[in-house]
């Protein structure tokens, strides 16, 4: 059966909440170092939806196997043509294209709402996530040393964009 990408509801936040807790568990994929509660990650999404920012799920089988958002860039005035996104795919369903189809999906919206520019910044050891948005259109612009610090070691930020106009 195909993947449906769709808009997510605050059902989906129970699955989003376990791609995102394995994340944090097991990679450094996301800087966080304590699990996110079902409160927390209902906040995070309520906060998207009232801003007017997608958050998106891709649904396969009934399951939910992963999700897309972003948000603004930087909360000055003239950073709201950017946004940085996110996009997450359960451990068990990485490799099949689910990624593609959220991060295209996204850019489509961002386009829509007459963004300019979409960011990612990726753990600079995450090799994979680096070569994935290359492949979908992002040039890297930046690598900052030593942004951040999980699992008793400094990492590293690259910076990948887009432009969308």
């Amino acid at each position: 059966m195909s993947v449906i990408i769709r808009q997510a509801t605050a059902k989906d936040m129970i699955a989003v909440l376990e791609i995102v807790n394995y994340e944090i568990l097991n990679t450094t994929a996301i800087w966080d170092y304590d699990l996110r509660t079902l409160p927390q990650q209902t906040e995070i999404f309520n906060e998207k939806n009232e801003k007017g920012f997608p958050f998106l799920v891709a649904e396969k089988n009934d399951t939910v196997v992963g999700f897309g958002t972003y948000g603004p860039f930087r909360f000055k005035e003239g950073y709201k043509f950017t946004v940085e996104h996110s996009v997450y795919v359960h451990h068990d369903y990485t490799g099949n294209g689910i990624g593609s189809l959220l991060l295209s999906e996204l850019i489509a919206i961002a386009k829509l709402q007459k963004r300019h520019t979409m960011i990612g910044v990726i753990d600079a050891e995450n090799i994979g996530s680096i070569a994935f948005h290359e492949r979908m259109g992002f040039k890297r612009v930046g690598h900052i040393k030593e942004t951040g610090y999980k699992f008793d070691r400094w990492l590293d930020s690259v910076f990948v964009q887009i432009l969308l106009e």
